[in-house]
């Protein structure tokens, strides 16, 4: 059931390591094209993954209520493929989506900035103006995401439990180091609780997106909670009716054997062009 996440910096040399370590362990790789596939089963387009993969907020209402409901169902892409283990996330805030799951190795690739920006003008053919340009505007796009939707400094190392510099570290070391982590025994000592946490996990996003796309409803102010097929339903909806409508998206989810309400009615609203 092992599973690393891998945070990198754009020209960390995070995606042959990725694809390196992926076979030399045999597991899954869960990337952008992987993500990508799995998504349409969802009924997520390309362009709408785009959109909301790794990306902050355009504070532009619309955009991002959809790039949120789109958000959901990555996060669940996400935790299906968590929940299968021998698995390898790469970025999507694999290490803050995943934080409640012990047994995982988290890890960041990082490398001085002017180093990353050679590495990629070198990679991609491109000018070392424009390589630079992308670089920075990457680290802030990702910095945001897991700022706006984690509340965490992206760069904290207490958020990782390996940080590898390949400033000076060959991919072949830093493959060596995470397979040697990967294996410590307090990660395998932590596997028996892994599949129940994330069960959990599942049934709760799986209610999130239930309640999100539910017609008639203004789910975000709805908080979730619960485990072994009881579900929590907490905050405020504008009506009675919208709080039934939530409560019975719920129950038809398979796994749901109960639904807690303790949704409250608050009928005022909050709109932003007011102000």
């Amino acid at each position: 059931m092992a599973i690393i996440t891998i945070s990198r910096e754009m020209g960390s040399a995070g995606i042959p390591i990725a694809h390196m370590l992926a076979e030399k362990l045999g597991y899954t790789l869960l990337d952008g094209e992987t993500i990508k596939e799995a998504a349409l089963n969802y009924g997520v387009s390309p362009d709408a993954l785009e959109n909301a993969d790794e990306k902050p907020p355009a504070f532009i209402e619309k955009l991002d209520e959809k790039a949120e409901l789109d958000l959901h169902y990555i996060e669940l892409i996400i935790l299906e493929y968590a929940l299968k283990g021998n698995v390898i996330i790469y970025g999507r805030g694999g290490q803050d989506l995943l934080q409640e799951i012990k047994s995982i190795l988290r890890v960041r690739i990082i490398a001085p900035f002017e180093e990353r920006v050679e590495r990629w003008a070198e990679r991609e053919w491109l000018d070392p103006d424009l390589a630079r340009i992308m670089v920075r505007r990457s680290d802030q796009q990702r910095a945001g995401f897991i700022k706006y939707y984690f509340d965490r400094n992206w760069e904290d190392p207490l958020g990782y439990d390996l940080v590898i510099n390949t400033s000076k570290l060959t991919e072949e070391t830093a493959v060596k180091i995470i397979c040697d982590g990967v294996r410590d025994q307090n990660l395998v000592d932590q596997k028996q609780n892994c599949k129940k946490k994330l069960t959990n996990l599942i049934l709760r996003k799986k209610a999130e997106i239930a309640i999100l796309t539910q017609d008639g409803v203004d789910g975000h102010h709805v908080e979730i909670s619960g485990e072994d097929g009881k579900i929590i339903l907490s905050g405020h909806v504008h009506s009675d009716k919208e709080k039934k409508l939530s409560v019975a998206a719920v129950q038809k989810i398979d796994g749901v054997r109960e639904v807690v309400n303790k949704l409250r009615i608050i009928e005022y609203r909050n709109y932003p062009k007011e102000h």
